[in-house]
C-alpha cells in the first residue's frame, strides 16, 4: 500500500490508532493442517499468459518449490507462525507523479456493463448473521513472502465463481510488477482479527495478474487472482465463506464500501472500512476518501454492501495513494481488463 494520509475523510469509520504503519522497503499462532492440494500436479500448471493481455504462475514456496501437493501447502501453512504474521509489513506505493485529476479528460467506460452476483456459504455453520458493517467474513488478510525472504501482507477477499476457489487482490500483491517476479508461501485468513483464523488458513494454488502490472507496474491495471487450494475437508473457499460479487464498466461515480486490514488502523489486525463515491483520477484509475493506509492494499470496494451477510459487488480494489497523504486512494477501474483476468484465472482453476 503507498504513503496515505491518516487525516479523518467524509464518511470514515473509527480512526484508533494502535501502532504506527509499517513500509516495506524501496528494495525489496495457531497453525492448522487443513489446506490439501485441490488438483494434480497437472492440473495445477496454468498456462503462463495469454493474447488477452493476462499472466500466471503455480503458486511456490519461497525456495522455489510448486505448491502440487497437501504436504508442500501444509508447508506454507505452517511457515506462517503467529510471529512472522506479526512481522509481515506492508507493500508501500506512491501514485505517480503529476497523476491529478481532470474531469474534462476522463475517458469513456470501454464495454456495456457487467456484473456477477455475490454467492453466499453454502457449507452449513459457516455463515454468521448479524452487523457485518466493519467485517465480512468474505475479506481477509493475504500473507507472502518477497524473493528477498522478506514478510510482507496485504489485503483480499473472495469472489464467486463457477469452481469457487478465487481471490482477488491487487496486482503488486502477488507481483513485484516492472523489472521483479511473483510473490511466494501465498496464504489468505478469511476474516482474519488480532491472531483469530475463525475460517483457517487457505493456500494459493496458482496467482494470476495483468501483464501490464507484470511487465510495466501499470496502475490502471494493478489487479490480482489468486486460486486457492481446498482445506483439510475437501472444501472450497466461497462454500465456506461465500464470495463478493464482481462489476465491470459501471462508470466512474458509484458509491462503494472498502473494507481492508490498515496498519494505522488497529495495527492491520482487524478489519476496518470507509464508505465513498468515487471519481475518475487519472488514465484508467478511480479515486475515493479514505483514511486507511499500509496493509489495505488488495481490499475490494464494494458497491451494494450489505452489512447483513458482508457480501457486495468488487468495483475496484485498493491499489496506492499520494504522498503525502490527504485522505484518498486509488484503485484500478474496473472495465474489460478485470473480466478477462477473472475468466483467465478462472479457466486456470481445477
Amino acid at each position: 500500500m503507498s504513503r496515505l494520509s491518516s487525516r479523518v475523510a467524509p464518511g470514515q469509520g473509527r480512526e484508533n490508532v494502535v501502532k504506527p504503519a509499517r513500509q516495506w522497503p524501496a528494495v525489496s499462532g495457531l497453525v492448522l493442517t487443513l489446506v490439501f492440494a485441490g488438483a494434480s500436479a497437472a492440473e495445477a500448471k496454468p498456462p503462463a499468459g495469454d493474447r488477452l493481455g493476462n499472466t500466471t504462475t503455480v503458486a511456490r514456496t519461497h525456495d522455489g518449490r510448486a505448491v502440487t501437493s497437501a504436504a508442500v501447502a501444509n508447508e506454507i501453512a505452517a511457515f506462517w507462525t503467529p510471529e512472522r504474521m506479526a512481522a509481515a509489513v506492508d507493500l508501500d506505493f506512491a501514485r505517480p507523479a503529476g497523476a491529478s485529476a481532470s474531469p474534462s479528460a476522463a475517458p469513456k467506460p470501454s464495454g456495456p456493463s457487467g456484473s456477477i452476483a455475490p454467492k453466499a456459504p453454502t457449507i452449513a455453520g459457516t455463515d454468521e448473521v448479524g452487523t457485518l458493517l466493519n467485517e465480512s467474513q468474505a475479506v481477509g488478510k493475504v500473507y507472502f513472502t518477497t524473493p528477498g525472504g522478506g514478510l510482507a501482507s496485504c489485503s483480499a477477499s473472495t469472489v464467486s465463481s463457477g469452481k469457487r476457489r478465487l481471490v482477488m487482490t491487487a496486482g503488486h500483491c502477488v507481483h513485484q510488477g516492472a523489472g521483479g517476479t511473483w510473490y511466494s508461501n501465498w496464504q489468505f485468513v478469511p476474516r482474519y482479527r488480532s491472531g483469530a483464523r475463525p475460517f483457517g488458513t487457505w493456500v494459493a494454488l496458482s496467482l494470476s495478474t495483468r501483464t501490464a502490472w507484470a511487465n510495466s507496474s501499470s496502475f490502471s491495471e494493478d489487479m490480482g487472482i489468486a486460486v486457492m487450494n481446498t482445506n483439510g475437508f475437501g472444501q472450497r473457499i466461497v462454500d465456506v465463506v461465500g464470495g463478493q460479487g464482481l462489476r465491470w464498466n459501471w462508470g466512474y461515480n458509484v458509491n462503494v464500501t472498502a473494507l481492508g486490514y490498515p496498519s494505522n488502523l488497529g495495527g492491520g489486525e482487524i478489519q476496518y472500512y470507509c464508505q465513498s463515491s468515487t471519481w475518475w483520477a487519472h488514465d484508467q484509475v478511480i479515486r475515493m476518501w479514505c483514511n486507511m493506509t499500509y496493509g489495505s492494499s488488495g481490499g475490494p470496494w464494494l458497491q451494494e454492501y450489505n452489512d447483513t451477510n458482508g457480501l457486495g459487488y468488487i468495483n475496484s480494489v485498493v491499489s496506492h495513494g499520494d504522498n503525502p497523504g490527504n485522505g484518498q486512494f486509488d484503485g484500478p477501474y474496473f472495465d474489460n481488463d478485470i473480466k478477462s483476468l477473472y475468466d483467465f484465472a478462472e479457466s486456470t482453476s481445477p
